[in-house]
């Protein structure tokens, strides 16, 4: 597959290339759901719209603004345009984010993103854009529709999830899908996924399809609903590696499938902490293990200790970025027994924000430990340290997981019980040497993909020809 999309770069490009910025500017207002997982990479593309000259105003609530300000690169052209998030008993009172909530309050949270749908027809008929681009919001395609306004169902995750997930191309003709239907792909599906989920897993898919995600309305048929009703479907990725599963969900739903190109994101306008440059600092250059595990969910006491203790075990130096386990406020309190005397010096293991990207970018770091969001994994791969994928919020990461772990084989995902999927110390130990000991035989490989990978992703002018493509095919739309 990486030589497939190798060789076929040269082709692709020229193909695709086009003048994006002869036409017209377009006005897109972008309103995607409540988390940063979302807010952020849809932000990178912002800023590559700008950048071709595109008016962008981006629907943000009003105290998260202050955290996206900084990766605004083009704020004479991407306007922040700030909601307030509407209250809903039981969701806490400064909750804007899913980052600030349990995922037990996320439905609440869709129940507030839904009490906008007012304030956002206000707000449309002011703006008057062209196109908006949205995720979650099934109610959304006919507001725009009745506006005059072309609406595209924008994701963030790879399109082999919504391909082999989603409820269009697993119609079930009235009856409920059960762990049988999840064990192939649905009819049609390009026969290359490598896709093979474990017992623990094909429950947990059963148990979403019935997941009320806000306002009493089923998350799966929140996104199928977006994507019938939409103008065009979008998504982050490129024709090279994405492209047969764009070409399958065309098919299915009978309209345009948009890719943005990856979303490579840029140098961000500020520098590391020094007290992070200080600490990676006293390390050899590719040796030190660097955890982030989302702003999501935490993980439960039990694999908190067992991934820390894995990391002690694996004798390397590491910095964890970690939330505190529920029932904790603190992450000290969590910590394992005697874990902090025995890891200090070379262990870290802290529950604040960090800069990721720019932690990633230092040359200390030789290994990410990913939970396997879209955003995670793309900053990870444009960046020389070695991939440990250790999914566990939501189908689309485990997907991840498999896809550039079994398919693409850029790197490993860390062992767990077939049955109840739980990691343990011994696993996560395991996956990093592989990836991290010279004399590995796996670790060689897939650290000879991910080269590979890398030096496609940021060849001369993909992503440019994927954007300009992406932007024509918005005119086009027009």
């Amino acid at each position: 597959m990486l030589l497939f999309f190798v060789q076929r770069q040269t082709t692709t490009k020229t193909e695709a290339a086009m003048d994006s910025t002869s036409a017209a500017p377009l006005h897109v207002a972008i309103f995607p759901w409540f988390a940063m997982g979302h807010l952020t990479p849809i932000l990178h593309l912002s800023n590559k719209l700008a950048q071709r000259g595109h008016r962008i105003s981006f629907i943000v609530p009003k105290r998260t603004q202050t955290k996206l300000q900084h990766l605004n690169l083009h704020p004479h052209l991407i306007t922040f345009v700030p909601i307030t998030v509407p209250r809903v008993d039981g969701l806490p009172q400064d909750a804007e984010t899913t980052s600030d909530i349990p995922f037990s309050l996320f439905p609440l949270l869709a129940t507030a993103l839904d009490r906008t749908e007012k304030d956002i027809e206000l707000l449309l008929r002011e703006l008057k854009p062209q196109f908006v681009f949205f995720d979650f919001q099934h109610w959304l395609p006919n507001l725009t529709r009745s506006l005059g306004i072309k609406s595209v169902a924008y994701f963030i995750v790879n399109p082999l999830s919504i391909a082999y997930l989603g409820n269009g191309p697993r119609q079930s003709q009235g009856r409920e899908l059960t762990e049988v239907d999840f064990m192939e792909p649905p009819q049609g599906f390009p026969d290359d996924a490598c896709i093979k989920f474990q017992p623990h897993e094909l429950r947990f898919l059963v148990s979403t399809r019935k997941l009320e995600f806000g306002s009493g309305v089923f998350l799966y048929d929140r996104l199928h609903t977006s994507t019938c009703l939409a103008d065009a479907i979008g998504f982050k990725g490129c024709r090279e590696i994405e492209g047969p599963y764009a070409e399958y969900l065309e098919t299915v739903y009978g309209k345009p499938v948009l890719l943005s190109g990856p979303l490579l994101p840029e140098p961000p306008n500020t520098t590391l902490e020094e007290k992070w440059v200080a600490w990676l600092g006293r390390f050899k250059p590719g040796s030190v293990i660097f955890c982030a595990y989302g702003s999501e969910s935490p993980l439960p006491q039990n694999q908190f200790q067992e991934l820390l203790l894995g990391l002690e075990l694996t004798g390397f130096p590491f910095l964890a970025a970690l939330k505190p386990p529920n029932g904790f406020v603190s992450i000290e309190e969590a910590l394992p027994e005697g874990f902090s005397e025995r890891v200090k010096g070379r262990g870290v293991a802290c529950g604040g924000w960090v800069q990721q990207q720019l932690i990633l970018e230092h040359p200390s770091v030789g290994c990410f430990i990913t939970h396997c969001g879209a955003a995670s994994v793309t900053e990870a791969l444009v960046n020389k340290c070695q991939l440990l994928f250790l999914p566990r919020l939501g189908a689309d990461h485990v997907i991840n997981a498999r896809m550039f772990s079994k398919k693409l084989k850029v790197g490993v995902e860390v062992e767990k019980g077939d049955e109840d999927g739980l990691f343990t110390k011994e696993s996560v130990c395991k996956a990093v040497k592989t990836v991290m000991e010279d004399g590995n035989e796996v670790g060689r490989k897939v650290r000879e993909n991910h080269a590979k990978l890398r030096n496609f992703l940021l060849s001369d002018s993909l992503e440019s020809t994927c954007v300009d493509g992406f932007c024509q095919q918005l005119q086009d739309l027009l």
